[in-house]
């Protein structure tokens, strides 16, 4: 196991969930002088500090203990290359401290612990139609087909471009939009999806192309059963932004949406409008 690649990939996963060393330790209930030491190579993770660790970092104990997030076709391949890799790391410790006979029956007992952990969460996965993540176990297990997200941001869309429609300029003018959705939460018989919405508005002006107006700009939608948007809000320019950003978006979603002109989300989304304009001119 790469203690120093693990530790790599610990510090990253923190910092993309905008967390400091000393929240994060707040939250595993550790000291923050233990997730320095992982950071740094010097030593790794408890075993049974791996499912929580890899909750509050939002991947999964495999990927964890590779080092890395891994695709579809790799995941089942590094998962019997980690348990391989614990069992080595649990005997060199055990080698290391003279204590061969505890040591083992630690090691497999937390070994069996995280394959039931494993277990409880797939099993937990399935009870609520979501893929499994680890393995089906011998089951064969297929989620329903869920398309909610798809309609609400189906929707949405319609809604922003009704909008938009309003106040067009021009006669052959028309807008396109891009949107990323960083949560959807449901509240009783509501949606409130929180996104980012790039609208762009285009025309032909002697058979050139011209972009007309644009916005790049956070949403606060609400949504009812029958995804329709009964309300649309954004955060005010100037000083009542931060304001107005505290009192719409949950905590871990403004800071995702820190990131947005830095991760590539925001070249996406143009890249998007782009090829939408040239379907739609061409």
């Amino acid at each position: 196991m790469n203690q120093e690649k693990i530790g790599k990939f610990i510090a990253l996963l923190r910092k993309e969930k905008g967390l400091t060393q000393k929240e994060l330790a707040q939250i595993l209930q550790i000291t923050d002088r233990a997730i320095s030491k992982w950071e740094n190579g010097r030593g790794l993770p408890e075993l049974g500090m791996l499912l929580p660790l890899s909750e509050a970092l939002g991947v999964s104990v495999n990927e964890l203990l590779s080092g890395e997030r891994l695709s579809e076709e790799l995941y089942q391949q590094k998962l019997e290359e980690n348990v391989v890799e614990t069992i080595k790391y649990s005997n060199l410790h055990i080698q290391k401290n003279k204590k061969v006979f505890r040591r083992v029956i630690v090691a497999i007992g937390m070994i069996l612990l995280i394959g039931f952990c494993l277990f409880v969460v797939d099993v937990n996965r399935m009870n609520h139609n979501q893929p499994v993540v680890f393995s089906t176990w011998g089951i064969d297990y297929f989620p329903p087909v869920n398309l909610n997200d798809e309609y609400l941001t189906l929707a949405i869309k319609d809604y922003v471009l009704n909008e938009e429609s309003l106040s067009k300029k021009y006669e052959n003018e028309h807008s396109f939009v891009s949107m990323h959705t960083y949560l959807i939460e449901e509240k009783e018989d509501r949606y409130y999806v929180y996104a980012w919405v790039v609208l762009e508005n285009y025309y032909l002006d002697n058979n050139e192309i011209k972009l007309n107006s644009a916005y790049s700009i956070p949403h606060r939608f609400i949504v009812n059963e029958n995804y329709l948007v009964l309300a649309s809000d954004y955060p005010r320019d100037g000083i009542y932004y931060p304001i107005d950003m505290e009192e719409l978006f949950p905590k871990q979603v403004r800071n995702d949406m820190e990131h947005f002109h830095y991760d590539g989300t925001y070249e996406r989304m143009k890249l998007e409008i782009e090829e939408q304009v040239k379907l739609y001119f061409h």
